[in-house]
């Protein structure tokens, strides 16, 4: 009996240490969900920027813990969104109900191609482990075309099975409002779950793995079960993203669109911007990204189409140059600098 009360205690100050540590983005988090409640002219901006910000921090729990890089991550929000286009295309029976089916099946699928290709491509390092990644989602990308698999390349248009399903009243919102909330939801939990894995032996565990995986190793932690962990963890978070996002507000799953390698590209960006491994830096180079792109394609890009230069995807290449700086100036990220710099006690608690 003491044994399993002191085992209680410890649990419950690892949720106290979590929730305290997850409080910051959380009061974000909360003002962005105001902001997308009151402004409505800008609620797609904001939508936008926890798009990223969950990307970024689904992402986060893999590369900014353990160190390595999988180029293939884009996969897992393409097996959560064909998990809600198989609902939605083949088991219409379940009535509204079939939006939770969508998102267990995603989570299932993501789950499964996790533990099948952490299984065997965790075992490799650095430039292996990414080159066996991008693999992987070029693969599962062929194979559905080739195949001509869940509506091959040409994919499942969603938008009239919803509206059979849930309505017109219920499509309308579940595509719009619905799956904004839906991602606001999920904001909470992906900060909530990352508190956590920090607050833990297994963001420990993964810490010792990113210094060091050979001495981890040598003192005993089993580093495939944690990468493991990690990795299934990023993959169910990311498929939750891509069923929301992309299927339910998007209408329709496309190979060629959710297989995309330039989402992974810049999940790599918010993170790197951010701070890698921090709890505030995917959402904070969220801000940025998605912030920038935004003052540049709506007021800068037309000034300059105006005087006759063309400015299309005008962010690319000057978020290169800012990626860049950042890598050379902040490698910790703007999150990791200013901890590293700030010697006030409650703000140094702020930027976790």
């Amino acid at each position: 009996m003491a044994a399993r009360g002191l085992e209680w205690e410890a649990l419950y100050d690892t949720l106290r240490v979590s929730f305290r540590k997850a409080l910051p983005a959380l009061a974000i988090y909360g003002a962005l969900t105001i902001a997308y409640l009151l402004f409505e002219a800008k609620s797609q901006l904001i939508a936008s920027i926890l798009f990223y910000a969950l990307l970024g921090g689904a992402f986060n729990i893999f590369m900014g813990m353990t160190g390595y890089v999988d180029f293939g991550y884009v996969a897992f929000l393409a097996m959560g969104a064909y998990g809600m286009a198989i609902a939605f295309t083949y088991l219409p029976a379940a009535g509204p109900l079939t939006v939770l089916l969508g998102f267990a099946m995603g989570m299932i699928l993501a789950a499964m191609l996790a533990g099948v290709v952490g299984g065997i491509a965790l075992r490799l390092r650095g430039a292996y482990f990414a080159i066996a990644t991008i693999g992987v989602n070029e693969g599962i990308r062929f194979l559905i075309e080739g195949g001509n698999l869940l509506g091959g390349s040409i994919g499942l248009y969603l938008a009239g099975r919803m509206r059979e399903v849930l309505g017109e009243p219920g499509y309308i919102f579940a595509a719009t409002t619905g799956a904004d909330l839906i991602l606001i939801l999920q904001a909470f939990l992906t900060v909530f779950i990352t508190a956590l894995i920090l607050s833990s032996r297994v963001g420990y565990a993964l810490l010792a793995i990113r210094e060091d995986e050979d001495a981890a190793k040598a003192l005993g932690v089993n580093v495939t079960k944690y990468k493991l962990i990690a990795f299934t963890t990023s993959a169910i978070l990311a498929s939750l993203l891509g069923a929301s996002f992309w299927a339910l507000k998007g209408g329709y799953v496309e190979p060629a669109r959710v297989f995309n390698i330039h989402y992974t590209v810049e999940a790599i960006i918010v993170v790197m911007l951010g701070g890698a491994g921090t709890l505030l830096g995917p959402l904070v180079g969220a801000l940025i990204y998605q912030g920038s792109n935004f003052v540049l394609n709506t007021y800068v890009a037309p000034l300059l189409e105006a005087v006759g230069i063309h400015a299309l995807g005008i962010h690319l290449p000057i978020f290169a140059l800012v990626l860049l700086s950042v890598i050379i100036l902040m490698p910790e990220g703007i999150v990791g600098y200013l901890r590293g710099r700030v010697k006030n006690r409650i703000l140094r608690e702020v930027l976790v």
